[in-house]
């Protein structure tokens, strides 16, 4: 196998899902500290940031989930999910609503008052919380935190 093989990278059962899934963690940590330090220092632009990172985390969800589902219709023949691949599937359900939830909560504060409810900062770390931990199980299922 040659690593710059487009067929292989392209056409491989999960490599899609395995790649996708960083960039709505990534954007939803990001816009998570931008909003707590846009909080602390009371800085418009960093608030923005914190907007824009949420709405690319939520509208990322969506291929991420879809080629989530494709890899398991693919590898596993749509067997039934036990273990930590149930709870994965899951938890990474319950996380990508929360980030919607997040971005929603950032959406209507701009919408009507621009002032954002406090109760917003529970809801983001819970939501990284549930991302962590989809996370954590996901480096099972791929090999990278244990035997997968």
């Amino acid at each position: 196998m040659h690593p710059f093989d487009l067929k292989t990278v392209f056409l491989a059962k999960h490599a899609q899902h395995v790649v996708l899934i960083h960039f709505p963690i990534a954007l939803f940590i990001a816009a998570v500290a931008f909003d707590l330090i846009a909080h602390w220092t009371k800085r418009r632009n960093l608030a923005d940031a914190a907007y824009y990172n949420l709405l690319g985390a939520a509208i990322s969800t969506v291929p991420v989930l879809g080629t989530g589902i494709l890899a398991w219709q693919l590898q596993l023949e749509g067997q039934k999910l036990k273990g930590i691949l149930l709870q994965h599937l899951i938890l990474a359900c319950v996380s990508s609503v929360m980030i919607w939830v997040v971005w929603w909560v950032h959406f209507r504060a701009r919408r009507r008052t621009g002032v954002l409810p406090n109760y917003r900062f529970a809801v983001e770390f819970l939501g990284v919380a549930l991302v962590a931990l989809t996370g954590y199980l996901g480096g099972f299922l791929s090999g990278v935190n244990g035997p997968g």
